[in-house]
């Protein structure tokens, strides 16, 4: 297993996550994605362990804590081997106070999260979206005395826009706070929306990239073909898509796939590993987040590294997946001299 440092900490972390949001099944939602019980989430946590997978990624939301807990059963005797990372701000219940960045729901949320996992401290502690409401201020304070504490040893962020990271990133420099060393974010090859402006950012303020849905909801499963059917036990089928319609159109989508058939046969490898293998050339990228229903699907996924697309295979995918790009990003790139483009391939 290949280890990249996260961001500008002194993090090491392996390339590959494991996603844990098919434990629990509480709920229409989170059952399409999976209902994984204890015994099973103990199978696929030492599978990833024999692999070198460490990072376990989950949220309280998840299944409203069920993920948590399962997680915290399945690590048992196990937590000095792994590293987890959960989330906080979206609601845990209807109460007024129950949701959002405030001192208040943080410490709370985070004093949850903690017995919930069995675990007296928090790897990487994200904010799973950006709470408007809430003084950044505040917010990152609360942050900081949660890593002064030790309940937390890194903070990171999720879904945020370019300008709700970089303010926080002025403001916590600005007092001397704990600092966001990692973006957690979607991106795939039907979505590049974050090569716009999170990837600079990121290259510049040194924020690692933590990759969410990377198969786009099983778009890039290989399981969706030119004139067919959607598959019916896909997740977007049954309700489960965390991301919404395709970015692009249906015939730049299956132009994707076309590609992604021609280098999956050269390499002897799925649509799916070479999609994520594709994700792990890109700057900022220091993990990806896969999530699997069974063991199968966690060993195909596994099969993501080890190897690598060659230079030329990149640059194909890229061609076939570029949309137009929004203003101004399309004005700044006629001066590349003043606006140098995101080095998009690692030596």
């Amino acid at each position: 297993m290949e280890y990249r440092q996260l961001g500008g900490s002194g993090l090491r972390v392996p390339v590959l996550s494991f996603g844990t949001a098919t434990f629990g099944g509480d709920g229409e939602f989170f059952k399409a994605w999976g209902a994984t019980q204890v015994e099973e989430a103990r199978h696929l946590v030492n599978i990833c362990l024999d692999a070198g997978v460490n990072l376990f990624d989950t949220a309280n939301v998840y299944s409203t804590g069920m993920s948590e807990e399962i997680l915290g059963k399945a690590i048992e005797g196990k937590r000095d081997q792994v590293l987890i990372s959960t989330k906080a701000t979206f609601p845990m219940s209807k109460g007024v106070n129950e949701y959002g960045s405030s001192r208040y729901h943080l410490l709370k949320a985070c004093d949850e999260s903690l017995k919930r996992l069995k675990t007296d401290y928090i790897d990487i502690y994200h904010l799973h979206g950006f709470d408007a409401n809430t003084p950044v201020e505040e917010t990152l304070n609360t942050l900081n005395t949660l890593v002064q504490s030790g309940k937390v040893r890194y903070i990171a962020c999720s879904n945020f826009s370019g300008w709700h990271l970089m303010k926080s990133l002025s403001i916590s420099e600005r007092y001397g706070w704990a600092k966001y060393i990692a973006h957690q974010a979607y991106y795939s090859l039907v979505n590049r929306d974050f090569e716009w402006e999170l990837m600079p950012l990121g290259i510049d303020q040194h924020v690692g990239t933590i990759v969410w849905s990377p198969l786009s909801a099983g778009r890039l499963s290989g399981k969706y073909r030119r004139n067919q059917p959607m598959p019916k036990d896909a997740r977007i089928a049954q309700g489960g898509s965390p991301v919404p319609a395709f970015a692009v159109s249906d015939e730049v989508f299956y132009n994707i796939i076309d590609v992604l058939d021609e280098i999956a046969r050269e390499t002897g490898k799925s649509i799916a590993q070479v999609s994520l293998n594709w994700l792990l050339q890109r700057p900022t990228v220091a993990n990806i987040i896969i999530g699997a229903r069974n063991e199968e699907q966690l060993k195909q996924n596994l099969g993501a590294v080890g190897w690598s697309l060659t230079l030329e295979q990149v640059k194909r995918l890229d061609a076939v997946s570029e949309v137009p790009v929004i203003y101004p990003y399309w004005h700044q790139r006629q001066f590349p001299a003043l606006n140098a483009a995101p080095k998009l391939y690692r030596d």
